[in-house]
């Protein structure tokens, strides 16, 4: 079959719309029309050269849609079944599956960053010439193929373009409080960057019943937007004296928990000095994985545990469907994280909406 796809030719360059083939889907994966797709800041970095990944290649990790064929081995999910993607599909059985890390999956490890989906195969072409998957979802198309463990059912009744966004901002932030390190009623979180992920640790502070969630930004804007997600107190992340702050504000201790996700190196350091003794730091931000990050010595003190965290301690098929009925149920803000809904033809002004920093998730929307 053919349809259409957002196309990486050359890094530094526009996406191109193209037509692509799919081909033969096989026993173990899931053809899925694509409804809502999420450009993310990570797409970005693979368009800005930052993240390398064999070219060209459909980008797009944060997809929902409708399942239209599935593989004769498929049992999981049925043909009309409503998905939201998962970027960390896992083959359940490899070293690190069987030790509960399925973000260590080797199969993903191996073949994710070549291009491939966990068999190792392509089932995309372009002219009879390779074509690549992204995070083994390439959502920014008309339809995407996926392993059977990359497409989680969700209620119907959540629109598509709300759902998309549970498959990576929303897991990783709302987990990260929820399922990484288990905030527990009446503790004190902090948040180091308002963007998508940060506002979504925010929710995941307030659902888990957090006592006081402050929130921290260089942009006023976003500080505003914090506190719109259920942050109680703003500060500015870049104030010379925001330990000291932090420290009045919790009883001259720290927080109990830090999430920093502004993904920049001041942000890191301000984590770790800034979190209490015994606290807890989870590192949901990333730079350059060439860059070095340094850190004064005596912050680290003091028995903190640190901990860098992908996707939340994701288990998409306990944690989707939650995320989704937590939203039905009015519990969790998905409509406000949606700053535009775009066309897939206008793509590349989403991605320019990244780079400016204005947006919190632009959405792209297929009829």
């Amino acid at each position: 079959m053919k349809f259409k796809a957002a196309v990486l030719n050359a890094i530094r360059t526009p996406l191109a719309i193209e037509e692509i083939d799919m081909g033969e889907l096989g026993p173990t994966v899931v053809l899925v029309r694509i409804h809502a797709s999420g450009p993310c800041h990570t797409d970005l970095e693979v368009i800005q050269g930052q993240l390398a990944y064999p070219l060209p290649i459909i980008l797009g990790h944060e997809g929902a849609g409708v399942v239209e064929a599935v593989g004769s081995d498929v049992s999981q999910v049925k043909v009309g079944e409503h998905v939201v993607c998962s970027w960390n599909p896992h083959c359940g059985h490899c070293f690190y599956c069987e030790r509960d890390l399925p973000i260590l999956c080797e199969p993903f490890s191996r073949h994710q960053p070549r291009g491939l989906l966990l068999d190792g195969r392509s089932r995309l072409s372009r002219d009879g010439g390779p074509m690549h998957h992204f995070s083994v979802v390439s959502s920014h198309a008309q339809y995407c193929v996926v392993p059977e463990s990359g497409a989680i059912g969700v209620p119907k009744d959540i629109a598509f373009d709300r759902a998309c966004l549970i498959g990576c901002g929303v897991m990783t932030g709302v987990g990260a409080a929820t399922r990484e390190v288990r905030v527990a009623p009446g503790e004190s979180a902090l948040v180091i960057g308002c963007g998508a992920v940060g506002l979504n640790a925010i929710q995941g502070a307030r659902i888990a019943g957090a006592g006081l969630i402050v929130a921290a930004d260089l942009s006023a804007t976003k500080r505003e937007t914090a506190l719109c997600f259920g942050a109680h107190v703003a500060v500015d992340g870049g104030a010379p004296d925001v330990v000291e702050q932090l420290k009045k504000l919790t009883g001259g201790r720290g927080p109990d928990y830090v999430f920093e996700s502004a993904g920049h190196e001041r942000a890191f350091r301000l984590a770790v000095e800034a979190v209490r003794p015994g606290g807890n730091v989870v590192f949901l931000g990333k730079v350059n994985v060439n860059q070095d990050v340094s850190f004064r010595w005596g912050s680290l003190m003091g028995e903190k545990q640190i901990v860098r965290s992908s996707y939340g301690n994701a288990r998409p098929r306990r944690d989707f469907p939650w995320l989704a009925q937590l939203y039905l149920d009015g519990k969790l803000m998905l409509d406000e994280l949606i700053t535009r809904r775009i066309p897939l033809d206008e793509i590349n002004s989403g991605f320019d909406a990244i780079r400016r920093g204005d947006t919190i998730r632009e959405v792209v929307v297929n009829p």
